[in-house]
């Protein structure tokens, strides 16, 4: 039998219950998952803090760090092609078997690898809530993320600026 292998990327900017079930969802039906943190710059804690809690939470899950990535984003031939180029070698030797996600690109990352486009709560219908809610309005939505989530990004305030 072959091994199923699941991947998902991020920037976990912060962590939250929606990044938790597509976590989940892999973890049920994949031998092994790997989430790659992408840095960003959208929030003030750095990318070895996003991932630890990942760990944290989901102990069993390999970790790998996308730093530096392409600044060019986009759906569009050559963006997904630059993007594509640069997460090949950041997953390197794992080979997975499929993509989980809740974006539009899961199509684009599924075609290029030619694997499965494994979308979860793509509607965000169970868990409807993104990163750039929270960031928008942290104290309001701070139901969404876990308590150390909370504290981390509540001491890494910048300038009264999170975000």
């Amino acid at each position: 039998m072959n091994e199923k292998i699941g991947f998902t990327i991020g920037k976990f900017a912060p962590f939250h219950k929606g990044h938790e079930y597509l976590i989940e969802t892999a973890l049920k039906e994949m031998d092994k998952v790997v989430v790659v943190v992408y840095d960003t710059d959208v929030i003030n804690i750095p990318t070895e803090k996003r991932a630890e809690w990942i760990k944290d939470k989901y102990p069993n899950v390999e970790i790998r760090f996308a730093h530096n990535p392409p600044m060019q984003y986009g759906l569009d031939k050559e963006s997904v092609k630059i993007q594509m180029e640069y997460l090949t070698k950041i997953v390197g030797d794992i080979q997975p078997t499929h993509f989980y996600s809740s974006e539009k690109y899961g199509k684009s990352v599924s075609d290029y690898m030619n694997i499965v486009d494994r979308r979860v709560d793509n509607e965000r219908k169970t868990n409807p809530i993104s990163a750039t809610e929270l960031r928008k309005n942290l104290e309001e939505k701070k139901s969404w993320i876990g308590n150390k989530v909370y504290l981390d990004c509540k001491n890494n305030l910048k300038t009264d600026q999170l975000f």
